[in-house]
């Protein structure tokens, strides 16, 4: 299977043609940004694309990370997942990031939980709570970042996720030493096509995954719009 993985979720602007038939990463690009997704995106695909050497119409799908992340940059990249799974008829798959920061952890032979935190901002992380071999042991939550500490009940903990170093330094001393994988603006783009070559099209959409609640409801009795900006990261 040829999977074209995106991701702008968070700090980087990404983008890799895996095929795992062969195992191999066929081609790849991230760039480091905060800001300026929609302006980079589709050329930084134009040129995976051109060292993968295939057109749109040799992939199987297209993968793409959903959140918890930066509104404005979840946005950019799932209209343009959409947008390129339309045109060239393929399946679109949805990747949580996540999921995605913590796939190189997963081990069946790995002890202990694998515990991924993002930076939420205002001392709260978005978190999620794997085992060893993926499984979810706490399941996709928004909590203050001291309150992580709850999943040492599981074993020793393995740190993934943009705000690893500030679980790290939080770390009570009397709970067991964690370890703590490199903190990375965003999760590994090849690990995001391995993880949506798994997932299925049917429970797996290329849509937002919202974590927050609104602030605040609204004053007319019409629902949230799905796309409320303030159940995400402010850019």
């Amino acid at each position: 299977m040829l999977v074209l993985a995106i991701d702008t979720a968070l700090g980087y602007c990404a983008a890799a043609v895996v095929d795992t038939d062969s195992k191999t990463l066929r081609a790849s690009e991230t760039l480091e940004m905060q800001r300026g997704h929609a302006e980079a995106l589709m050329p930084l695909i134009g040129r995976v694309m051109e060292k993968f050497g295939g057109g749109f119409d040799a992939l199987d799908r297209i993968a793409v990370t959903t959140g918890p992340g930066s509104f404005t940059g979840l946005r950019v990249g799932i209209s343009a997942a959409r947008g390129l799974a339309l045109a060239a008829g393929k399946d679109v798959v949805g990747v949580s990031t996540l999921s995605a920061y913590a796939a190189p952890l997963v081990n069946d032979k790995a002890a202990g939980p694998i515990v991924v935190a993002i930076d939420a901002r205002h001392d709260h992380v978005y978190c999620q709570v794997f085992s060893g071999n993926g499984a979810t042991l706490i399941k996709p939550c928004v909590v203050p970042v001291d309150e992580v500490t709850r999943a040492a009940r599981f074993g020793r903990p393995r740190l993934a996720g943009n705000a690893a170093n500030i679980l790290a330094t939080r770390w009570p001393d009397q709970l067991v030493k964690p370890l703590t994988s490199a903190s990375q603006p965003g999760p590994d783009i090849s690990w995001v096509a391995w993880v949506g070559a798994v997932a299925d099209p049917l429970t797996a959409p290329a849509r937002p995954f919202y974590l927050r609640a609104p602030d605040a409801k609204p004053k007319a009795p019409s629902a949230v719009r799905a796309d409320d900006p303030r159940n995400m990261l402010p850019d």
